[in-house]
């Protein structure tokens, strides 16, 4: 049975990266907790953003709006969040999801490729949370939540840029709650293991076997359970809880 956190209702909680994926998942969870969702998306993505409103208001949202911004570009970011901010509540959720992954061995690794990697998982989460900072100290009950990954912790052959991405996520995560936590600001991170999405559901069943022996639990996580956890986290039931990155994969990382 799904928990229902009552003090999401209404909540205005910003999602990155929520047009699909993980991201998506967190983003139609919280619109059954009946808060007001608001999501990023690209120029030229009007079309996905629209549906997704509609996908999120017949979900229980309270309201879904979706703002046009780069997460790479902090100007249009920041122009977009102020302007969101003229005709609607503060925001007091944020979950920095968006993310992106281009797998190769180190002595394969181009600098853009990098740089393209720094920026979305790393610098966009810093920079996003900065702009929200002031925001932030003048409201209640604010949680951020950033989306590392189990690699993060653990390291993993051919993802140096997007491991050390993620690891910086949970540096930032530790630091910012304890610069924040006297304004009664949280900060915490989730490391999902293997997710179930449409890149586990291509791999063979040799594969898909071979991953799954190193899995306690015998099982690929789904994108819900991950979801529910970050509820909980956005919500004054983990009100006493900062800091912390939390593992959510099976077991894999014990």
């Amino acid at each position: 049975m799904k928990a229902k956190f009552h003090d999401l209702e209404a909540k205005v909680i910003l999602v990155t990266g929520a047009t699909r994926g993980i991201g998506r998942s967190i983003a139609e969870s919280l619109a059954s907790q009946g808060a007001h969702v608001v999501f990023n998306y690209r120029e030229g993505k009007e079309a996905i953003a629209n549906e997704l409103c509609e996908k999120l208001k017949t979900l229980g949202a309270k309201n879904a709006t979706a703002i046009m911004f780069d997460v790479t570009n902090t100007e249009q970011m920041k122009n977009a969040l102020d302007t969101f901010h003229k005709d609607h509540p503060p925001i007091t959720g944020l979950v920095n999801n968006a993310g992106i992954s281009k797998d190769t061995l180190m002595l394969r690794l181009k600098e853009d490729e990098l740089s393209q990697i720094i920026d979305t998982n790393l610098k966009s989460a810093i920079m996003i949370t900065q702009i929200l900072s002031r925001t932030f100290l003048k409201a209640e009950n604010v949680s951020i939540v950033n989306m590392s990954s189990i690699v993060g912790l653990m390291g993993n052959a051919s993802q140096v840029a997007y491991s050390a991405s993620k690891a910086g996520l949970i540096g930032f995560t530790k630091s910012y709650a304890k610069e924040m936590a006297a304004k009664n600001v949280r900060c915490n991170a989730i490391c999902p293991g293997f997710i179930a999405t449409d890149m586990t559901d291509a791999l063979n069943e040799a594969a898909k076997e071979s991953y799954l022996s190193s899995i306690p639990l015998k099982r690929f996580g789904e994108s819900s359970e991950v979801a529910d956890l970050v509820s909980f986290l956005l919500s004054g039931a983990s009100s006493y809880i900062t800091g912390e990155t939390i593992k959510i994969d099976g077991g894999l990382y014990i």
